[in-house]
């Protein structure tokens, strides 16, 4: 089982903050969008035009990071601001 994590305004488009997910075999961040997608589109196609943060245990991820059962995957909206 893997959790997920929304974060901020990505709260609202999931409708929840967390979400657990049983998989059996590793998946690929794609695969992860297509199954997301399945209950929450909006979510699944923001994830495949990277539209948000993805970490997985606290690491952001790459488009080759491979998810494992037991891992936490947060999504996170882009982050913008600072001082000049």
């Amino acid at each position: 089982m893997i959790t997920l994590k929304y974060f901020a305004s990505l709260k609202s488009i999931a409708e929840k903050e967390e979400d657990h997910l049983d998989i059996e075999n590793p998946i690929t961040l794609d695969q992860l969008s297509d199954i997301i997608s399945k209950t929450t589109p909006k979510m699944g196609e923001m994830i495949r035009e990277k539209k948000v943060l993805i970490s997985i245990n606290q690491e952001m991820a790459s488009v080759d990071t491979v998810i494992h059962d037991g891992d936490e995957v947060a999504f996170l909206p882009p982050f913008s601001g600072g001082a000049k």
